[in-house]
């Protein structure tokens, strides 16, 4: 008996193995196993273990994660075929856990599948929440958290070791709340403290949840024992409540107001803006709408940006040379009589170049958000399923050697006279085609101007002579494992404008 198990278990494997090659399907690491697949062979990170299965096997690789197939990319010309060519087809989102709890069944902006109702969420964020015009009304509260900030790092006594992971997603979350609620919940004069201890449980709970890779996506058996469902749906529930009541606390502050009294446009939170078009379209604009798209604002506006001023500033650190280089820009263009501000970014070449690069090496979305293919398509020569999800290494693509000089040591000097933070399809840390991210010129007005004011105003030392340990966290954003911790002191030719702040 068991040796016709054995002899079953191998025929599978060998007719699973040569059925690929058959139908011209891309390579695949040999054995495909029963049930689990290719599962056995993933380590975290997942994009470090990614990348090594795609330099055995090829940068165009067919995966099955338990029961769901998976096309790996780890190649720019492969990437430009899937976000070009075939960008309509995989312009859709897999049907996974986060998207069913957190993406409101699959109706939100991020997981929303191709088609009128993603083209909708995508027209109202990029022209009413994210527009450029929208960003300038609002950059008074990004410039007024990053003096804050500054202030309150002033203000400490003497050189003092600083927690940076921490500082910095504070900084984040505050400047979001403010831009969607007129709320702040860190720092000075903050008072509503039970409404902040809320808010900072809802939001560490959905990086640590949605951020984890579930077996329960690729191996359904697992729901009924694991937990993970129920977790998923407790979560919603706090975030469906707490934006809710700060929906309803709009909503009566502005029924108080007198009428025909409008606030001025540059005060309105994005909550205010998002009640005004409800007024027009009540039928469209429900109070669901409204809780999926700010949600997905304060998700992806926050960790990302922090992560990069996290990542960037520690580069800086393990290479002094390149951080006295960007604070010389700044004292040469900007001088020491005024802080930076945002339309300084574009003046200032060489931080642009150090943010770039931060981002190139280590990018916050190492695997893209998931796509999936509507209907069958050709990739790299291979033929591609329908139903196929899409992973694209733009980790491995980033740090390709074969494309990039020297690409594991920190070279900003790299893109001096390159603008912007695309490269063809070797350098989008934004993702590309349809379903790139819309926060994009938010994320690099933010991270420019938070990075560019911090070396502007203070030194940076390592606590110890040690290097910043570069280690990542085990998930699907590329997180530090350990908290950036910095030393840092009042540079001497700034302390007549601290002072005053």
């Amino acid at each position: 008996m068991f040796l016709h198990i054995i002899l079953c278990f191998i025929l599978y494997v060998l007719a699973n193995h040569f059925l690929n090659k058959i139908q011209n399907l891309p390579p695949s690491p040999f054995p495909t196993l029963p049930i689990i697949g290719h599962l056995h062979l993933l380590k975290q990170p997942l994009h470090r273990s990614l990348a090594a299965i795609s330099k055995r096997h090829g940068p165009v690789l067919l995966l099955w994660f338990g029961n769901r197939r998976v096309l790996v990319v780890s190649s720019p010309s492969a990437a430009e075929e899937c976000f070009t060519k075939n960008d309509v087809v995989f312009a859709n989102r897999p049907r996974l856990l986060a998207g069913k709890h957190l993406g409101y069944s699959f109706t939100s902006l991020v997981w929303a599948p191709y088609g009128d109702l993603w083209r909708n969420l995508r027209k109202i964020s990029s022209l009413e929440l994210l527009s450029t015009h929208r960003l300038h009304l609002l950059s008074n509260i990004r410039t007024n958290e990053v003096r804050l900030l500054i202030r309150r790092l002033f203000k400490r006594d003497g050189d003092h070791t600083v927690d940076m992971n921490s500082a910095l997603f504070e900084l984040m979350l505050n400047v979001m709340m403010r831009m969607i609620a007129g709320k702040r919940y860190y720092g000075e004069k903050v008072e509503e403290v039970e409404e902040a201890r809320r808010f900072r449980e809802i939001v560490t709970e959905t990086f640590l949840l949605a951020g984890a890779s579930t077996k329960e996506d690729f191996l359904p058996m697992l729901s009924a024992v694991s937990g993970a469902e129920k977790r998923f749906k407790e979560l919603h529930e706090k975030r469906e409540r707490f934006i809710q009541e700060l929906i309803e606390e709009h909503r009566k502050r502005k029924e108080s107001t007198q009428s025909g009294v409008e606030s001025e446009e540059r005060n309105k939170t994005l909550i205010e803006v998002l009640l005004s078009l409800q007024e027009s379209e009540p039928e469209y604009y429900v109070d669901e709408v409204i809780r999926s798209l700010m949600l997905v604002l304060l998700t992806a506006g926050t960790d990302t940006s922090a992560g990069t001023m996290e990542w960037a500033l520690s580069l800086l650190l393990n290479n002094p040379a390149k951080l006295k280089k960007a604070q010389s820009e700044v004292d040469t263009i900007i001088g020491h009589d005024r802080l930076i501000t945002e339309s300084d970014i574009a003046t200032l070449p060489y931080l642009n170049c150090v943010v770039t690069e931060a981002m190139r090496m280590c990018p916050l979305g190492p695997l893209l958000v998931p796509h999936e293919s509507s209907e069958e398509c050709m990739v790299g020569g291979y033929r591609v399923p329908r139903g196929t999800m899409l992973m694209v290494n733009m980790w491995a693509i980033q740090n390709d050697p074969k494309i990039w000089e020297d690409a594991t040591k920190f070279k900003p000097e790299r893109f001096e006279g390159f603008e912007g933070v695309r490269d063809g399809f070797r350098l989008m840390p934004f993702g590309s085609g349809r379903r790139g991210c819309p926060g994009e010129g938010l994320a690099m007005r933010m991270v420019g101007l938070g990075l560019g004011t911090l070396l502007q105003c203070f030194d940076w030392e390592r606590p110890t002579k040690e290097m910043v340990d570069m280690t990542e966290w085990n998930g699907l954003t590329l997180r530090k494992s350990k908290p950036l911790l910095a030393k840092c002191s009042p540079r001497s030719s700034m302390l007549n404008l601290l002072s005053q702040l």
